[in-house]
């Protein structure tokens, strides 16, 4: 029987820390086996500014995913976000010595280790190496070019190139955390994976995820990537300005966004208020909900504008480079009342929310389909595809045990080899299932005062025997 892949991924934003534990079923879905939150200390906008405080964080996610799943975590993919990250776009060739052989793995690998050699701004690191078009001899648009002839092999290139020292800072909490760092994924590219469909990547998509310290973008278009970003700013900054033009706490912000938020100030009558307790026995405060929508919808319209420059700088309104199915939210963010009309009324594109449930087996529950997991679910998907056992079943061991078996036979007629001991020896030596039977029979028959007396300690192992024999059956 082929052994589970167990894959791990750890999606560590700006407001919370997810680790997820999943693997395929035999439908090829993700099936979630445990899932750990806690509350992100020591992230500001995807980027690592207290060591010790991300490394509880990573911590009590780890230990809450191993015990929902009884799994010990090894390693793990993490996600990679942060203002420092930016994209190029690059073109490279190698000659190869022998045209009369055909293009293989080993010749894109070449021509990618080249490109990753190139040389970056001082304290920057290549993260993601992304093939687009192959042009062979001249010949171009060439997607696949294993099993091709040809002496000149040149490829276009999306690299994502991120700070070193921010990059290091991540692996040093993973590492300090006491498990191992097996990958780094882009976030927007784990998000895609998730929520996009391969006929969305190929008519041409915009992916914008809103975290809460971030908004990522994926542009996809012919089944390739073609343009990422990260703007620093998300959910957070529409819970401060809440709280600044409210005058109320940050958890109170909060609140208020998730329960009456919405992103189209339109929507809320004058006279719609909500109350918010005051402070140490201060009177309660009155906030409109038309005013508390007129906030989100400022700041809203300004993280969609930044992300639709993107999108123009990307080119879209070039008939080759048109996004027909337009664009998928995800993220915390994408959960805001009304945010897709606003998206589509700024933009003027087909908008959806993007759920990661089309690659969730069907007993997934609502919680884990919901956008807030997106990154978390495509990062496992990104570990399944690494093939490594990230995780290993923890042994479970009874603190009391009272009966031991062992070697138990797979057909009833066969005897038991080994001697069962049951405490204080109640029951000497049983050789078959039938004794065991009997056994069971002589306890309920016999109803003498010293049996009584023995009765409540001894139907605790009546009870193990009883599980035994139905097992065997």
């Amino acid at each position: 029987m082929e052994k589970d892949n167990i894959a791990v991924g750890l999606d560590i934003g700006t407001t919370k820390i997810v680790a997820m534990i999943g693997k395929k079923n035999e439908y090829g879905k993700l099936e979630i086996l445990g899932i750990g939150k806690s509350k992100s200390l020591g992230v500001a906008r995807g980027v690592v500014n207290n060591i010790t405080q991300t490394i509880q964080s990573i911590q009590q996610a780890i230990l809450e995913a191993e015990n929902n799943s009884g799994y010990k975590i090894k390693d793990v993919v993490v996600g990679i976000a942060g203002q420092h990250i930016r994209s190029i776009q690059h073109t490279d060739y190698i000659s190869r010595n022998n045209p009369e052989e055909v293009i293989g793995e080993k010749d894109i690998q070449l021509l990618i280790d080249q490109v990753n050699k190139l040389a970056m701004l001082p304290g920057e690191e290549i993260i993601h190496v992304l093939p687009q078009e192959f042009k062979i001899d001249g010949q171009s648009e060439i997607k696949e070019p294993i099993g091709m002839y040809g002496g000149r092999l040149e490829s276009s290139f999306h690299v994502v190139v991120g700070q070193a020292s921010s990059i290091r800072n991540v692996g040093r909490c993973i590492q300090s955390s006491g498990i191992e760092l097996s990958g780094l994924t882009l976030e927007p590219l784990a998000s895609a994976d998730a929520v996009l469909s391969q006929e969305e990547k190929e008519a041409g998509v915009a992916l914008i995820d809103i975290g809460g310290g971030t908004t990522d973008l994926a542009i996809f278009k012919d089944g390739i990537i073609r343009h990422t970003a990260v703007i620093p700013f998300g959910g957070n900054v529409i819970t401060d300005d809440i709280k600044e033009g409210c005058s109320i706490i940050e958890k109170q912000a909060e609140l208020l966004k998730i329960k009456f938020g919405s992103a189209w100030p339109g929507e809320n009558k004058d006279n719609e208020i909500v109350s918010i307790p005051g402070l140490r026995g201060r009177e309660p405060k009155e906030i409109s909900l038309k005013n508390l929508s007129k906030i989100i919808h400022a700041r809203v319209v300004e993280i969609v504008e930044q992300v639709f420059a993107e999108i123009k700088a990307y080119g879209h309104e070039d008939p080759r480079k048109k996004l027909i199915a337009g664009i998928v939210l995800t993220g915390g963010g994408a959960q805001l009342k009304h945010i897709k009309q606003l998206v589509e009324y700024i933009t003027g594109m087909d908008t959806r929310i993007g759920y990661p449930n089309e690659h969730l087996a069907g007993n997934s529950s609502e919680e884990i389909s919901s956008p807030l997991f997106a990154t978390a679910v495509g990062l496992v998907m990104n570990s399944i595809e690494n093939s490594t056992q990230s995780a290993v079943r923890m042994e479970i061991v009874n603190e009391q045990p009272k009966v031991v078996y062992r070697n138990v036979p797979a057909q009833p007629q066969q005897p038991v080899q080994q001697r069962y001991e049951v405490e204080e020896n109640y029951v000497e030596r049983v050789e078959t299932i039938e004794d065991i039977r009997e056994v069971r029979n002589n306890v309920a028959k016999e109803e003498s005062t010293e049996t009584k007396i023995r009765r409540s300690f001894f139907d605790r192992y009546v009870d193990k025997i009883k599980d035994f024999l139905d097992n065997a059956e």
